[in-house]
C-alpha cells in the first residue's frame, strides 16, 4: 500500500505516527497477539490449561493477562496506538489525494503524448469537426469527466474515470477504525454471561463469566419448553428452547432458540449452549410419625404442608439432584406449632450409604439428621427431574459498528483492487484529407489494464474512419 507523502509534516510525533512502517509493525504485532489469544484458552476456559503449567509459567501468563488477552490493558493500548497511527496516516496523505482527485488537467497537454508508440495514432480522411463529434460521443459513452478544447484548428479531448479508486485506501482505513472502535465498545460496554433456566421457570439474572458475578437484566426470560431429540445411538441430535421475554411481568415476545440460531431481545443475544437435568417441582416423601404410623405424600417444593400429627408444618426448602457427590437430597424446614423458628435438616435418598461416608462430626450434626424433629422421621422416596436449558448470554453494542466496518472494508478493497484512476487524452491534428488522431493515457495502477483500454479505444476510433 503506497501513499503520497506530505511535504509539511509538523513534528517528530506526527512523523512517527504517520509512518507506514509503523503501521505494518503494529499490524504484525496485532496478528501475533490474536494468534496467542486463539491458542491460549481464555477466561473460564483457561482453568484446565492453567493447571498444567508450572508455577513460574503460570505467574508469567497471569502477569501478562494472557488468559484474558482481549480485555487486558496492554491489548487496549495496542488498539489505541493502531487507531492513532491510522488516523494520522490518513490525515497526512489526504491533502495530496484530494488535490489529485479534484485536479482538472488541460486537454491540450503535450507531455502525455511524448514517446507515443505508432499504434496509438491513426490518419483519417474525415473532416476534423466530424471526427471530433464522433470521438466526443464515444468518450461520453465510456467516461464521466469529459473536457474538450480547440486550439488553432486542432481539437483536444480529456477524459477520466475511476477517481474513487484514489480513496480505496481511506475506505480500508475507515473500516479498520470502525472495527477497532466496535471491538472497544463491545469490550467496555458489553458482557458475556450464562444462565441455566429450568423448564417452566424464569429469571432476570445471569452470571458474568468474568468475575463470576450476577448481573440483573432489564427484563425476565422464561423457558416455556425444552425439546431434546436423539439419534438412534443415543447421541443428542438437536435441542431447542422455547423462550418468553417479559418486561415488568408482561410477556412481550416468544422465540425459539436452537444451536447456531440465537435470538436477540433488547440488545441481548441468547445462544443455546448446553442443557441438563435438575430436580422436579415435586418430591415423594414418606414420614413416620407417632407410634408406627407412616404417611406417604407428594410434596411440591416450597409449599407448606401440615405434619400428619398437626404438631406444626414443614416445606421442602431446597432440592438437589446431587449434593456433594452423595446423591439426591432435599432440605426440610419444619416450623413447630406456636413457634417462629424453624428446624432445617437435609434428607438424603440413600441415607445409609451417605451416613457411612460422612465424617463423625457431620453424622452427629442435626443438619444431616432426618429425625431432628421427633417423633417424625423423613424419608426421601423419589425425586422427579426436569430439563434445564443452558444459555450463553451476550450483549455487544459494538456489533453494528463492526458491521459498518465490514461494509467499508468490502467497499475499500473493491476500489483498491478492482478500479484504477485512468486519464485519457486524445488530439486531432491537421486538416482534411490527412488529419491525425493520437491517443494517450495515464493510470495510478494496473498499467496492463490501461494499455488494453487504450488499444480498444484506438480500435473503436479506427472503426469510425
Amino acid at each position: 500500500m503506497k501513499y503520497p507523502t506530505s511535504k509539511n509534516r509538523s513534528n517528530i510525533f506526527w512523523d512517527f505516527f504517520a509512518s507506514v512502517k509503523l503501521a505494518i509493525v503494529l499490524l504484525i504485532v496485532l496478528a501475533i497477539v490474536s494468534i496467542l489469544g486463539t491458542l491460549i484458552p481464555q477466561q473460564q476456559g483457561a482453568a484446565q490449561f492453567a493447571g498444567r503449567l508450572s508455577p513460574g509459567t503460570l505467574r508469567f501468563f497471569t502477569a501478562l493477562d494472557l488468559f484474558d488477552v482481549y480485555h487486558s490493558i496492554w491489548f487496549r493500548v495496542l488498539l489505541g496506538v493502531i487507531t492513532l497511527n491510522l488516523i494520522i496516516c490518513s490525515l497526512d496523505r489526504w491533502p495530496a489525494t484530494w488535490k489529485r482527485f479534484t485536479a482538472l488537467p488541460k486537454p491540450d497537454r503535450e507531455k502525455p503524448f511524448e514517446g507515443l508508440p505508432p499504434e496509438r495514432s491513426s490518419l483519417t480522411d474525415e473532416a476534423p469537426k466530424e471526427a471530433a463529434e464522433r470521438i466526443g460521443r464515444l468518450l461520453q459513452s465510456r467516461y464521466k469527466k469529459i473536457r474538450e478544447k480547440e486550439v488553432e484548428g486542432n481539437r483536444f479531448f480529456y477524459a477520466e474515470k475511476g477517481g474513487l479508486s484514489l480513496f480505496g485506501v481511506y475506505f480500508v482505513h475507515v473500516s479498520i477504525l470502525l472495527i477497532l472502535v466496535g471491538g472497544m465498545v463491545g469490550s467496555f460496554f458489553g458482557f458475556e454471561a450464562y444462565v441455566n433456566i429450568p423448564e417452566g421457570e424464569q429469571t432476570d439474572t445471569v452470571m458474568l463469566r468474568k468475575g463470576m458475578r450476577p448481573l440483573k437484566l432489564d427484563f425476565s426470560v422464561r423457558c416455556d419448553r425444552f425439546l431434546l431429540d436423539f439419534y438412534k445411538n443415543g447421541a443428542p441430535k438437536e435441542y431447542r428452547s422455547d423462550l418468553s421475554f417479559l418486561v415488568n411481568g408482561k410477556e412481550i415476545e416468544k422465540r425459539g432458540v436452537l444451536v447456531n440460531h440465537p435470538v436477540e431481545f433488547m440488545g441481548v443475544t441468547f445462544y443455546q449452549s448446553s442443557y441438563g437435568t435438575t430436580p422436579g417441582r415435586t418430591v415423594d416423601l414418606r414420614i413416620s410419625g407417632p407410634g408406627d404410623s407412616e404417611t406417604a405424600m407428594e410434596v411440591e417444593s416450597g409449599t407448606t404442608v401440615k405434619l400428619p400429627g398437626g404438631e406444626g408444618a414443614f416445606r421442602v426448602a431446597d432440592a438437589r439432584g446431587d449434593i456433594m457427590n452423595m446423591g439426591p437430597a432435599i432440605l426440610i424446614s419444619v416450623q413447630p406449632a406456636g413457634e417462629t423458628d424453624t428446624r432445617d435438616f437435609w434428607v438424603f435418598k440413600n441415607r445409609e450409604e451417605v451416613l457411612s461416608r460422612l465424617p463423625e462430626p457431620m453424622r452427629r450434626s442435626p443438619k444431616f439428621d432426618p429425625t431432628a424433629f421427633p417423633p417424625y422421621t423423613f424419608f426421601l422416596e423419589d425425586m422427579g427431574t426436569r430439563y434445564y436449558t443452558g444459555l450463553q448470554v451476550n450483549r455487544d453494542p459494538g456489533v453494528p459498528i463492526v458491521w459498518g466496518g465490514c461494509f467499508f472494508m468490502v467497499l475499500g478493497l473493491f476500489f483498491t483492487f478492482f478500479t484504477s484512476h485512468r486519464r485519457i487524452w486524445i488530439r486531432i491534428l491537421g486538416a482534411v484529407p490527412e488529419a491525425r488522431i493520437e491517443v494517450a493515457g495515464t493510470s495510478n495502477k494496473n498499467p496492463v489494464g490501461l494499455e488494453r483500454e487504450l488499444e480498444h479505444l484506438m480500435g473503436d476510433i479506427r472503426k469510425i474512419d
